[in-house]
């Protein structure tokens, strides 16, 4: 026990030493060997065919395969997030499944993928009915008032007095022996009409009449999903020649024509029978939608741990590629760099692999004597991790090079209290960090907030810390939202002879030439006298001070730099 805390602590110091090992996998074993050493995390293979193509590997069909199957899940779990469903969270990581169960993962995620293609099909398709339903709905409700005016002047004996456009093209057109008005009724944007009407207007030469109602309500794109304003229009002409022209203008603007009937008793029989077919077109519309939410609702319980079962068989696929077949074909040869110290629990590994594989010849691990610069591997946990991937943002350490990480533990929240320097916002900081860290456990499952909080998630403990500095640093400048503590009390007197202003707001506060009847001698216990708050000279004096303070550390802090690089170069 006592050597593996001084190993534990050399680790922390410098990197781990690092050895080149060659293994010998049997054909049989070496997807469950691998995932073994994937799940334990300590080894780093070679690629020992840097130069064959990617798509000539041997297992190339495998990494396909598991491409698309993410590519089918990415699609479900698009659907899920459009239909507004909680996805399920895992607790733990599951294992690797078996190559076999790659099969039945295949099959299922085709399953659910057609049938959910299908459903979305018959969805929208259904949608779009409705859609044309209700517009037509709308026309047979709007255009009723346009019939009526127009029978209206038909049938009236004396149109005196009219000064209706309508009445007066009806007027002109029942002057020509066996002529008959006809119509167009259909559904155009709204943000369309001014254009459409202004070029049926110059197309037609003044022929043609425009009628348009704006659709109260909004209708829902089914393609898009978005709500578009439309209006319901009915043009009324006389000639098949402007007939032929009229549809192709609303051909051009995109305009849904639909048929609309004649007479009155027409038109009525024919919304009754809309309407039934939009209530029953509406119940298989909710059947159909409580159907997609139960298949979602089912496939967001595991969705998480499938993604988590394909990207390991995946990255198992993808090291076993970067393999060796020996002549026989049936070993693979591997090499990777590993820590001296955990030997021990790669072998324990391999031979887990080997007899969960059934395999008969156990896996063969060699330790191999190289040249080459081994990587630097430094052992961290959840506390030093945050620490360490900050120091490797700026540059990893050689091998065997002092660890910077160990120091920056301390040095990085303190560096940053000294500038931060307020112990009321370092509080709240404090208190964030250390709800992130009683909570991690949760918060790491279901990550809520998004990428920004899960970086600062990432370095709860950093935050902590820094939090923690920084009020020790806002006690130090005496420094609380901006305010101070009188604790202690003031080490200046006021005689009582002369009032607060006068005597201290509008002087110098200079302890070395104050006489005693101003400056008691003494200083304040502990960090700053709160008077300068309100001193003249309080700009003068703190910045001084933090910029002698600030020079002082910076300088011990390259001194310890320099130590660190003299024990790299011994």
């Amino acid at each position: 026990m006592g050597m593996e805390i001084i190993k534990k602590d050399i680790s922390l110091f410098r990197s781990e030493e690092m050895t080149l090992a060659q293994l010998f996998l049997q054909s049989e074993a070496a997807y469950a060997c691998v995932s073994a050493l994937g799940e334990l995390g300590l080894v780093q293979f070679k690629d020992l065919n840097p130069d064959v193509n990617a798509f000539q590997r041997k297992f190339v069909n495998e990494v396909r395969r598991c491409d698309e199957m993410e590519r089918k899940l990415r699609f479900l779990q698009k659907e899920i997030v459009k239909a507004d469903i909680h996805i399920g969270t895992f607790h733990e990581s599951p294992p690797a499944p078996h190559p076999r169960e790659m099969i039945d993962l295949e099959a299922q995620f085709e399953q659910l993928e057609n049938e959910m293609k299908d459903s979305n099909v018959n969805f929208e398709a259904m949608k779009k009915g409705l859609l044309e339903l209700n517009e037509l709905k709308h026309i047979l409700r709007k255009t009723q008032v346009f019939f009526e005016e127009a029978e209206l002047h038909i049938y009236e004996p004396q149109h005196e007095g009219r000064t209706d456009d309508l009445a007066n093209l009806i007027d002109e057109q029942q002057e020509q022996a066996g002529s008959q008005l006809g119509f167009v009724t259909g559904v155009i944007d709204r943000e369309r009409v001014p254009a459409f009407e202004r070029l049926l207007w110059r197309a037609c030469r003044g022929n043609v009449f425009f009628k348009q109602a704006e659709i109260d309500q909004p209708m829902e794109d089914p393609v898009t999903g978005f709500f578009i304003h439309k209006c319901v229009f009915i043009v009324f002409f006389q000639g098949e020649q402007l007939k032929t022209r009229v549809k192709k203008i609303c051909d051009g603007f995109r305009a849904t024509m639909y048929p609309c009937p004649d007479t009155i008793q027409e038109r009525r029989e024919m919304a009754v029978g809309v309407m039934t077919r939009i209530e029953d077109l509406q119940t298989v519309l909710n059947e159909t939608e409580e159907h997609r939410r139960r298949l979602l609702s089912t496939v967001a319980k595991s969705i998480n741990n499938w993604f988590i079962k394909v990207r390991k068989i995946k990255a198992i696929y993808h090291t076993m590629n970067m393999f060796n077949l020996d002549v026989t074909h049936k070993c693979l040869i591997a090499e990777c760099w590993c820590p001296v110290s955990d030997l021990d629990q790669i072998q324990d590994a391999l031979k887990r692999g080997t007899e969960e594989s059934g395999a008969s010849v156990p896996s063969i691990l060699n330790r191999m004597t190289t040249k080459e610069d081994p990587p630097t591997f430094n052992r961290n946990d959840k506390f030093t991790e945050g620490f360490q991937n900050l120091i490797d943002a700026y540059g990893v350490a050689n091998y065997q090079e002092v660890n910077p990480a160990l120091f920056t533990i301390i040095t990085f929240p303190f560096l940053f209290a000294v500038m931060f320097g307020d112990c009321g916002h370092g509080l709240i900081m404090f208190l964030f960090a250390y709800w992130m860290v009683r909570n991690e456990k949760k918060l790491a499952i279901t990550k809520p907030g998004g990428e920004i909080f899960e970086s600062v998630f990432a370095g709860r403990y950093i935050v902590l810390l820094m939090g923690a500095f920084a009020i020790y640093t806002g006690l130090i400048y005496n420094d609380c939202f901006s305010k101070s503590f009188n604790i202690f009390g003031s080490a200046w007197h006021i005689p009582k002879n002369q009032t607060f202003p006068k005597g201290v707001s509008t002087t110098m506060l200079i302890p070395a030439e104050s006489s005693p009847e101003y400056y008691r001698g003494i200083p304040y216990y502990f960090g700053i006298d709160p008077i300068w708050q309100i001193a003249e000279n309080k700009i003068s004096f703190t910045n001084s001070m933090k910029m002698k303070m600030s020079v002082i550390l910076g300088v011990a802090h390259m001194l310890f730099g320099i130590c660190l690089s003299c024990a790299n170069y011994k």
